[in-house]
């Protein structure tokens, strides 16, 4: 990793309130509906200092134009190099081709990542994902009945997949 390396942030208004976007100069690092000072001041300290102006303004661009209706792929790429295992950088790079409006199994990911029958793991992979639209981990669901869970709210998955015309 770079000792350059800088990190820019911007936020977003969304219909589920203030959506964080954190962008080195490889794409998206983190999101977060939360206030985004600790997480980029964590990031800060795991990638070293930051600004990408570029990045942060497609960033947001994307976002503005997933909520108005007007884009279904996010064009900014997400910087995966943060995620902790090959096979979880895999789920999520699998989980960034699932269409818009459609849905995949955590089976479907696994398999698709390499590791047919990991779809717990593949479930681990994706719940610790820092990165929320850029990698849609709101497409991927049980095999059962059910959305199951989705960054503590099924509501706000509920709610996306909706928006897309998944559900």
């Amino acid at each position: 990793m770079a000792a350059d390396l800088t990190l820019r942030h911007t936020t977003v208004p969304t219909p589920f309130g203030p959506f964080t976007v954190v962008v080195s100069p490889d794409g998206v690092v983190a999101t977060t509906g939360g206030d985004p000072r600790e997480l980029v001041d964590e990031l800060a300290r795991r990638l070293g200092v930051v600004s990408r102006v570029a990045a942060l303004r497609a960033a947001t661009r994307d976002v503005e134009a997933y909520f108005g209706g007007r884009r279904a792929r996010m064009r900014t790429p997400a910087d995966l190099r943060l995620v902790g295992t090959p096979f979880a950088r895999a789920v999520l790079e699998v989980t960034q081709t699932i269409p818009y409006g459609e849905l995949w199994t955590y089976g479907d990911v696994a398999a698709r990542a390499g590791r047919s029958g990991a779809a717990r793991a593949a479930g681990s992979a994706l719940a610790r994902s820092p990165i929320e639209l850029f990698v849609p981990c709101h497409r991927v669901v049980p095999s059962g009945p059910g959305l199951g869970s989705y960054g503590g709210s099924g509501d706000r998955r509920a709610t996306l997949l909706r928006f897309e015309g998944a559900i």
